[in-house]
């Protein structure tokens, strides 16, 4: 993978209303690089595990 990006996976921690947080799963020990991630239920429907991938453009 190339410097500019980098993949992390998250994990559904709780709903609310019209959203799902997802907490960033570790790596090695490392801290986590973006955290809470919080996803509108309809883009994502029931889903417990995502992938999201980085990409620095500038």
């Amino acid at each position: 993978m190339p410097n500019n990006q980098f993949t992390a996976t998250f994990t559904k921690e709780k709903e609310t209303k019209n959203t799902i947080r997802f907490q960033e799963d570790s790596q090695d020990g490392q801290p986590p690089r973006i955290g809470s991630l919080y996803v509108q239920k309809w883009a994502v429907g029931g889903a417990t595990k995502v992938k999201v991938t980085v990409e620095i453009v500038e």
